[in-house]
């Protein structure tokens, strides 16, 4: 059995270090074009039109219209090379869906107009109990318990034939064909785009840690 718990105590521990490096970095590039002798600091509070708020706002042009692209660059080179795999039909994310959100939160939601949970819940339901859910990836649903706080709602697809195969498979919606479009997230080894995952969650963990870091910048910087 693969311990799940442990893969993923790794991989928060090489977020974290990806991380530091890359707040190193952004840091640099904000001190590269920090005003020539001056002392302030990037956080401090500065007068409109002074020498230190010129410096902010290049800093958020330099994460708006540099880094941030950069970035979604990256990203998409990251879903478009996902192509280059296939499903192997181990049907786990049709019998396996999780997420936050109860079923009535869910319906909620796609009732307020959001996109996700409104093609979420036309096709997935929930599981009547936790044991249904363990039979399909008991790893997964350990190393749930032992490190996710908060409750944890599974679903599945009452498409899936006996067969693994989704019997409706033209009109399947846009969450089913793009799943996995996140290489941070858990995949069974039995997963066509677990390899996929393998090789490019090193620079995704790198552009997740600098959208975080930006956002944070941009909340300490003072208007």
């Amino acid at each position: 059995m693969t311990d799940l718990t442990a893969k993923f105590k790794d991989m928060k521990i090489r977020y974290r270090e990806i991380f530091l490096k890359s707040a190193e970095a952004i840091k640099q590039r904000v001190d590269e074009i920090k005003p020539l002798n001056f002392e302030g600091d990037i956080f401090d509070e500065f007068e409109q039109n002074s020498v230190g708020k010129q410096w902010q706002n290049a800093v958020l042009d330099m994460f708006e219209n540099d880094i941030s692209r950069e970035i979604l660059r990256k990203w998409s080179e990251i879903l478009a090379y996902r192509n280059n795999f296939e499903c192997k039909g181990c049907a786990t994310c049709c019998n396996l869906a999780c997420s936050e959100y109860s079923p009535e939160e869910l319906k909620k939601r796609a009732d307020n107009g959001d996109k996700f949970a409104n093609q979420f819940t036309k096709i997935f339901v929930p599981y009547k109990d936790r044991s249904q859910a363990e039979k399909i990836y008991p790893e997964y649903l350990k190393m749930l318990s032992e490190n996710v706080e908060g409750e944890v709602y599974f679903y599945h697809c009452p498409k899936l034939t006996d067969c693994k195969r989704c019997s409706d498979y033209e009109n399947r919606p846009e969450i089913c064909r793009v799943f996995p479009d996140n290489p941070l997230d858990i995949l069974p080894e039995t997963c066509g785009f677990y390899e996929w995952k393998k090789e490019v969650e090193p620079v995704a963990m790198m552009l997740h840690a600098m959208v975080e870091i930006i956002e944070w910048y941009k909340t300490k910087i003072k208007d």
